[in-house]
């Protein structure tokens, strides 16, 4: 996720700078030795350092000359490194090793021991995310094929569907080559979203298809009229979700643009697969959906509006009365702004809990000043110390002495901490990687060094990359929002000619979004804020399809009738594609996150799926009534609406 900050975050420049300035980076990684001696712990301080992908190793031997009596040292520093027989090595793998290096140190160290850190979750993830994705899909697949079977009078069509959106999938995966490189996040939920999304064309189509069959046309003749009349409303389910995820891509932070170009992609090549290869497709096959047909395995949904509309005022006064306090409570959660914890019963989540009891949390800040005062730098690390959470702190001055001049030294003791422009300062503290309280350090930490050296000091480390991604994408969540309502508002607004129905559509399903995201606060739970962020955007512009479907369909038959019929018609003819949309979106949702040990993935899952629930609900429930109820205000807003004129005699 670092690499997704902006290049002029605080600590994306600081970063850059200490690459330029350093040969060692900043520990990344945790490895407990259980049971061993000094010595047992140097010889395995060493065999670390030869792993590939491992360019630094640190210990208690870097900090003090171990062949003192550890009795003799300061006792809360030694334990920071050393204690019950037990030895805490700090090292640094590099970027793009992880899995290799972290492989290694299992071999090493074996099952009895432990290891942690930064790199470690990032191996752990991406050795998850394919494993993972073909889990879930293998789960998933059945699912929707048993789905559209029940939605389908033929065996093989549910094959057609799913071979449409199979290729765009695959085509969309291809073109990832062009990319360089994706975010494991991306390769672990865009295809799975994809599917679910763009299947909604799909259904719409092949419903309509199966409609004008009924009324007796050939084949080519009820697939010829079934493009025309569905196309409106693919096209503009196609293109509220392409400006939806196209407002991901303006996030400063990047894992947004990287899903969001890739969500695009997958939506425009769903669109053409199913306005061009899907109908060809199922023409070509049309005698196996003959030879396969079968009786329908659901019931009739005629009936079913009037039954819905009888709940019309209650459902309004329900929404209006949650909507406040959703709002409210969705933007005052409490977020993790990293990966999350990973399950304890995973290899990792085990080692980290050990770890975290034998010897606490230990999370380094690094602060980059420069070098040319000797005695001010001194003083610094000196204060470091006095901050609450500090356990020890590592620089020149603590580490050899400041009386000691550097040119009497050998680069190899001093390359550590400084460089032709720069001190390196390293202060260790056991208040966590993320939180109130380590976000609170890290300001202490720079207004600390601001007051030395103005804004010559940099900051660096995991807690320090965290507050800068928190300051990032609190800023792009309200941004990104807003660009998505105003993007598909002005869709809505030009498809429907309508000020006022993009107005209540969009109230729809943003209350079902506020409701969806208030949870985690009411259940005071911790929340992903990426997945917050996306599902925030993507339940927008995946659910607009069920309230266009409907509106739609409802326009058109209050050209004939009254509003309250009107309703009740396109409620009867469209729930049972509302329906089948809303089971597999919500289904891809509660998939990825039954099946996902990714804490991200597996929260983008949950709100998506519990997401696409909330919204069916609204749509069938508060939507007609909200349009019932304003049916002289839609008239009145809406050019040339052609509303049938009976309500108003």
């Amino acid at each position: 996720m670092v690499d997704y900050l902006p290049e002029d975050a605080p600590s994306s420049v600081g970063l850059e700078e200490m690459q330029r300035e350093f040969t060692s980076s900043i520990p990344n990684t945790n490895v407990l030795i259980r049971d061993v001696t000094v010595q047992e712990a140097i010889d395995y301080k060493e065999q670390l350092g030869e792993i590939n992908g491992v360019t630094d190793v640190t210990w208690l031997d870097d900090i003090m000359d171990t062949r003192i009596p550890l009795e003799m040292a300061d006792e809360a520093m030694i334990e920071s490194y050393y204690k019950d027989g037990q030895a805490l090595i700090s090292l640094t793998i590099e970027t793009g090793a992880e899995v290799e290096a972290t492989d290694a140190i299992y071999e090493l160290i074996g099952e009895d021991n432990a290891v942690a850190g930064e790199a470690v979750n990032t191996a752990t993830s991406q050795n998850m995310t394919s494993s993972e994705t073909i889990y879930a899909a293998a789960l998933l697949v059945p699912i929707i094929i048993i789905i559209l079977v029940l939605s389908t009078n033929s065996w093989v069509e549910p094959i057609f569907f799913l071979t449409a959106i199979g290729v765009s999938i695959l085509i969309n995966l291809g073109t990832n080559i062009f990319l360089g490189e994706i975010s494991f996040v991306t390769q672990s939920v865009a295809p799975i979203l994809q599917l679910a999304v763009s299947l909604d064309y799909a259904v719409f189509l092949l419903h309509r298809f199966s409609d004008e069959l009924k009324l007796g046309h050939s084949p080519e003749k009820a697939m010829a009229i079934a493009m025309k009349a569905s196309f409106p409303v693919i096209f503009v389910s196609a293109l509220t979700t392409f400006f939806g995820f196209m407002s991901l891509m303006l996030m400063d932070f990047g894992v947004g643009a990287d899903l969001g170009l890739n969500l695009v992609k997958g939506i425009v090549f769903s669109f053409l697969s199913v306005v061009i290869f899907l109908p060809a497709l199922t023409l070509y096959g049309y005698k196996w959906i003959e030879k396969t047909q079968h009786k329908s395995l659901v019931p009739s949904f005629k009936g079913v509006g009037a039954a819905l509309l009888k709940w019309r005022v209650p459902a309004l006064i329900l929404v209006f009365i949650l909507l406040v306090p959703s709002f409210l409570a969705q933007s005052s959660t409490s977020f993790t702004y990293g990966l999350g914890d990973l399950p304890e019963d995973t290899r990792t989540g085990q080692d980290i809990k050990a770890i975290d009891e034998a010897f606490g949390q230990s999370t380094p800040i690094v602060l980059l000043v420069p070098n040319d005062d000797i005695a001010k730098e001194d003083q610094l690390a000196l204060e470091l110390e006095q901050l609450p959470y500090v356990d020890s702190v590592m620089s020149y001055t603590t580490a050899v002495d400041s009386a000691i001049p550097i040119d009497f030294l050998d680069e190899s003791i001093t390359n550590e901490f400084r460089s032709d422009n720069y001190s390196r300062i390293m202060a260790f503290t056991n208040a966590g990687v993320e939180g109130d309280i380590p976000f609170q350090l890290v300001e202490q930490t720079r207004e600390l060094a601001a007051s030395y050296y103005g804004d010559d000091a940099y900051t660096l480390g995991e807690s320090v990359t965290l507050y800068d991604m928190k300051v990032t994408v609190s800023k792009d969540n309200q941004f990104v929002n807003i660009m998505t309502i105003i993007t598909i508002a002005i869709v809505l607004l030009l498809t429907f000619r309508s000020v006022s129905i993009p107005i209540i559509l969009l109230l729809t399903i943003q209350a079902a979004v506020w409701i969806n995201l208030s949870v985690p606060y009411f259940t005071n739970d911790s929340l992903v804020f990426v997945g917050y962020l996306i599902v925030s955007t993507v339940q927008l512009a995946a659910t607009i399809d069920y309230a266009i479907l409907l509106m739609e369909t409802y326009k058109h038959h209050r050209e004939k009738m009254n509003a309250f019929e009107a309703m009740k018609k396109a409620l009867d003819e469209k729930l049972f594609s509302i329906t089948i949309s809303a089971v597999i979106l919500s289904s891809v949702g509660f998939i990825l996150w039954f099946t996902s040990t990714n804490p991200t993935v597996s929260a983008i899952g949950l709100l998506l799926g519990r997401g696409a629930a909330l919204a069916f609900v609204l749509v069938i429930v508060f939507l007609p009534a909200l349009l019932i109820v304003c049916d002289r205000f839609v008239k009145k807003t809406t050019y040339r609406s052609n509303f049938y004129e009976e309500e108003d005699k």
